[in-house]
C-alpha cells in the first residue's frame, strides 16, 4: 500500500472508530487479482479483500456488513465470519468467479466458501443505494446457507428470500409479472430450481417471479414465520415436508394461490398504468395524431394561399399596344 493510501486509512479509521488489520491477501485469494495487488481489512463479522487503491471503500464497506441488521427470522449471529471479496475490475470479478457469472451480474454468493464477491465498478458505486442493496442481497444469501447448516434451498426460494431481505419485493414492477402470467410465460418456480436463466431480461423475471412468491408467503407471519418454517426445515431436512407441516399445502398448491394473488391483486387496471408497453403506444398514437392535424393544417393553408391575389396580378403584366403596363407612367413631354 502506498504511503498516500495507509494515511488516508489510519484518517479514516479515527472517524469510523473501528479496529481493523491491513495485511496482503492470503489464503483464498493468492497476493493479486488481474495483475492488482490485494490487501485485507478484518472487522468484526467479515474480512475484505480489495486492490490498495481501493483502500477507503473498503473501510466503509466493513463498517457497511459489520452493522448488518439480523436477517428475517434467522439468528442474529448469522452470517459470521464472511469474506468479501472487492473485485476492481471485470478481469478480477472473472478470476475469482471462474468466469461463470453473467458479465451483467454486480455480486455473487458462494456459500460453500463463505463468501461474496462484488464489482465495484468506478469510484464509490458500491456505496450508493443500489450497491449496498446487492450486499445485502449476498449477505442474506450466505446468512440462510450458514442457518441451514449444509441443506439446500430451492433456488425460487433462496433468491426471493434474498430479495426480500434486501429490501422487498418491488410492487411497481407487478405489471410485468402480471402481464407474463396472462401469456403464460412466466417459468414455472420449480424450473427455477434446476436452473438459473443467464440471460438478464429472463433473469429479471425470474428474480421477480421469487421475491413476489417470497413475499406473499410470508405476508402475514412475517420474520416469525421465516423462523418456524427454517427451524421445521431443519428439523425435517427437507423443504417440501417442512413446506406442507408449516403453511399446509405442496408448493405446487401455493404456486397456484400465489397466481391467483397476482392476478387478483395486480389487475388489468394496474398494467396498463403502469406498463411502459402501454405509455410508449400512447406516445405514438399521440405522434400520429399530431402529424395527421398538421397535414390537415397544411391543406387548409394551401387553399387559402391558393385564393389570395398574386403579388404581381396579370392585368398588371399585359401588354398594351406592344409594350408592358408594367410599371408604366406618365411619359415626359
Amino acid at each position: 500500500m502506498s504511503i498516500h493510501a495507509a494515511r488516508c486509512v489510519g484518517i479514516l479509521l479515527l472517524s469510523l472508530t473501528i479496529f481493523v488489520t491491513v495485511v496482503p491477501a492470503q489464503e483464498i485469494l493468492s497476493d493479486s487479482l488481474a495483475g492488482e495487488a490485494y490487501h485485507r481489512i478484518t472487522g468484526d463479522r467479515a474480512v475484505i479483500d480489495f486492490a490498495a487503491k481501493d483502500s477507503l471503500i473498503a473501510l466503509a464497506v466493513v463498517r457497511f456488513l459489520d452493522g448488518q441488521d439480523a436477517l428475517p427470522g434467522l439468528r442474529d449471529s448469522v452470517p459470521h465470519a464472511v469474506r468479501a471479496v472487492l473485485a476492481h475490475s471485470s478481469e478480477a470479478f472473472d478470476e475469482v468467479t471462474g468466469s461463470a457469472v453473467p458479465e451483467w451480474s454486480a455480486g455473487v454468493a458462494i456459500p460453500r466458501l463463505n463468501m461474496l464477491v462484488v464489482a465495484i465498478g468506478e469510484g464509490f458505486q458500491i456505496l450508493d443505494s443500489e450497491g449496498r442493496r446487492t450486499l445485502r442481497h449476498e449477505w442474506a444469501h450466505l446468512g440462510l446457507a450458514d442457518a441451514l447448516d449444509g441443506l439446500r434451498a430451492p433456488r425460487w426460494f433462496d433468491e426471493g428470500y434474498a430479495q426480500w431481505a434486501s429490501g422487498g419485493f418491488r410492487a411497481m414492477e407487478s405489471w410485468k409479472l402480471r402481464l407474463l402470467l396472462a401469456l403464460g410465460r412466466a417459468p414455472p418456480m420449480d424450473s427455477l430450481t434446476l436452473s438459473w436463466p443467464s440471460g438478464r431480461a429472463e433473469a429479471e423475471i425470474a428474480y421477480l417471479l421469487s421475491a413476489s412468491a417470497v413475499t406473499h408467503l410470508f405476508a402475514e407471519s412475517g420474520d416469525r414465520g421465516m423462523a418456524v418454517f427454517v427451524e421445521q426445515w431443519r428439523l425435517h431436512r427437507a423443504f417440501e415436508l417442512a413446506f406442507r407441516s408449516v403453511f399446509g399445502l405442496t408448493t405446487s398448491q401455493f404456486e397456484e394461490d400465489w397466481k391467483k394473488h397476482v392476478k387478483d391483486r395486480y389487475g388489468w387496471l394496474f398494467v396498463l398504468s403502469h406498463s411502459t408497453i402501454i405509455w410508449t403506444a400512447l406516445a405514438l398514437i399521440l405522434l400520429l395524431i399530431v402529424r395527421v392535424r398538421r397535414g390537415r393544417n397544411w391543406e387548409k393553408m394551401a387553399r387559402l394561399r391558393a385564393k389570395e391575389l398574386p403579388d404581381q396580378p396579370a392585368y398588371w403584366t399585359q401588354v398594351i399596344g406592344g409594350h408592358s403596363s408594367e410599371g408604366k407612367g406618365h411619359e415626359p413631354r
